[in-house]
């Protein structure tokens, strides 16, 4: 069975480099580990395609990915159980990983797109803590902060954060969801 890894993001220059495009770079990463190019455009998603894996980075706004989500799992005929949906969580600690099974979108407006255009809460999810210590800012704060770079202290742990997401995706594709949260949740 294919699966997909939807890493989620915003595309342009302006936010490669923000906590918001984690999710991107960890799809850069797995590509760059199978000598794969993101170089061609199928459901306003950039994509790189493998035996049996799509990986894959919307290009609209993170609001909309559900779009490029629904379209890939229509037109390659994928459960939604098949797609690891990969993305900035802005109420875990920097560098702290979270896979899980289902669940709300918490207040993440890509992955609320993914469950809306979907229509299920059921799409495993990898999330990436993008917290500064002392926690993320609140209110109004909140969307400058996650559409802002990194600050220089923080881009080793990030860094090393992007290379344990691509593991816990490889580590998905080998054996399963369970196996990838028993290892890499705590």
């Amino acid at each position: 069975m294919a699966h997909l890894i939807l890493g989620l993001g915003n595309p342009g220059p302006e936010y490669a480099a923000t906590r918001h495009n984690v999710g991107f770079r960890v799809v850069e990463e797995l590509a760059r580990r199978r000598g794969l190019a993101l170089d061609h455009l199928e459901c306003n998603a950039r994509l790189a395609e493998a035996a049996e894996l799509l990986l894959a980075q919307p290009q609209t706004y993170m609001n909309r990915s559900g779009y490029a989500a629904r379209c890939l799992l229509e037109t390659r005929q994928l459960d939604p159980a098949a797609i690891l949906v990969v993305y900035d969580e802005i109420n875990l600690p920097l560098g702290k990983l979270r896979l899980r099974r289902s669940g709300s979108p918490a207040g993440h407006r890509g992955i609320e797109s993914i469950i809306e255009n979907l229509r299920t809460d059921e799409v495993p999810r990898l999330r990436l803590g993008v917290a500064p210590e002392g926690g993320p800012p609140s209110g109004e704060e909140w969307a400058d902060f996650v559409l802002g770079p990194f600050a220089k202290e923080e881009e080793e742990t990030v860094a090393a954060m992007i290379l344990r997401a691509a593991d816990a995706c490889e580590l998905w594709l080998r054996e399963g969801l369970e196996a990838a949260m028993r290892q890499f949740n705590g």
